[in-house]
């Protein structure tokens, strides 16, 4: 056989070698590791009635490694100063494609996570909830009877389960929804959008229309 065979063999052979290496070192749990978790608390979100306190310290994990994987992609390309070939160099192109990878999962489990809580939190706001008194109100119901539970904080008690951004969201959609409301007093936005499936229903009039002709008389 030629020589440029076994050079192509060669290359072939590092090249799975460096995949199966990173994705090892991927799928072990070095990288991304913490999005799981993240996906996993938006899920169970949904599921429930209330809403749940916010992962301060788990979106802060997220986040910080986000930022050292795109350090270590920085760090990675730097030699080559901006002229990096992926086909002459094939185990650092595939190393910082599986960084831009879970850098991708962690932006869209972060983007998924903080989703769903507005969803619900928009959903209370159009059901009627004063979901700023109700935090309120279920923060002094825990601080009633003086006794702090074993392994709480004193600060932990006093948080909220909505983050800063989340109660400015809350007090800002909520007076948008207000301002849309009092444009129309005499219609029920609140109520259910499905329409019923009677035969003979009752209807409420809100103005004499006067006679109108439809298509069928």
């Amino acid at each position: 056989m030629s020589s440029d065979w076994f050079r192509g063999f060669n290359v072939r052979r590092s090249r799975l070698q460096a995949r199966a290496r990173v994705h090892y070192y991927a799928y072990d749990g070095l990288l991304a590791k913490s999005s799981p978790l993240q996906a996993q608390h938006a899920k169970r979100i949904q599921a429930l009635t209330h809403l749940p306190p916010y992962q301060t310290e788990l979106v802060r994990e997220i986040t910080r490694e986000v930022r050292d994987l795109d350090k270590d992609v920085s760090n990675t390309l730097a030699p080559f100063e901006g002229s990096f070939n992926p086909s002459a160099e094939p185990a650092t192109a595939c190393a910082v494609l599986v960084n831009h990878l879970c850098m991708r999962r962690n932006k869209r489990c972060l983007l998924a996570y903080h989703r769903v809580r507005s969803d619900k939190l928009e959903e209370m706001c159009w059901s009627g909830k004063e979901v700023l008194d109700q935090e309120q109100q279920s923060h002094n119901g825990s601080r009633q009877g003086g006794v702090e539970r074993p392994g709480m904080s004193a600060e932990a008690g006093n948080a909220s389960s909505l983050s800063p951004e989340e109660e400015e969201y809350v007090r800002q959609y909520g007076d948008m929804l207000a301002a849309y409301k009092g444009q129309w007093t005499d219609i029920d936005l609140t109520g259910c959008l499905e329409p019923p499936r009677d035969l003979f229903i009752d209807v409420r009039v809100l103005k004499d229309a006067g006679e109108i002709q439809t298509e069928y008389g």
